[in-house]
């Protein structure tokens, strides 16, 4: 199974990027199957890759109160799952492009 994590902090507020978080992830061509307050969990849909390879993101925004020592308290932490059932035996594999995509849109957004 792939899995590649990423963990970062976001110049915006936490709020602010809760709200736009789901457009980011549609941006990419996921679709967000759930939303919990600070939890986020999005799906590839199915058609262009084998079930195998499709990818989920789970992205986990911080309270503020982490972030206080790091930045400013405005900021947020964001936590950034990217997985699927593949086996990644290529350095490029799908999952892989999937989280880089992801990761560059919420970090242009974020920062």
């Amino acid at each position: 199974m792939a899995r590649y994590t990423n963990l970062f902090v976001s110049v915006l507020p936490a709020n602010n990027l809760r709200e736009a978080l789901p457009d980011i992830l549609q941006d990419c061509g996921l679709h967000l199957v759930y939303q919990d307050g600070d939890y986020m969990m999005a799906k590839e849909p199915p058609g262009m890759v084998s079930y195998s390879q499709l990818a989920t993101v789970e992205v986990l925004i911080g309270s503020t109160d982490e972030t206080e020592l790091i930045v400013q308290s405005s900021a947020a932490t964001v936590n950034l799952v990217v997985k699927n059932e593949e086996l990644p035996l290529k350095t490029n594999n799908h999952c892989h492009r999937v989280f880089q995509q992801v990761n560059q849109a919420i970090e242009r957004k974020a920062s």
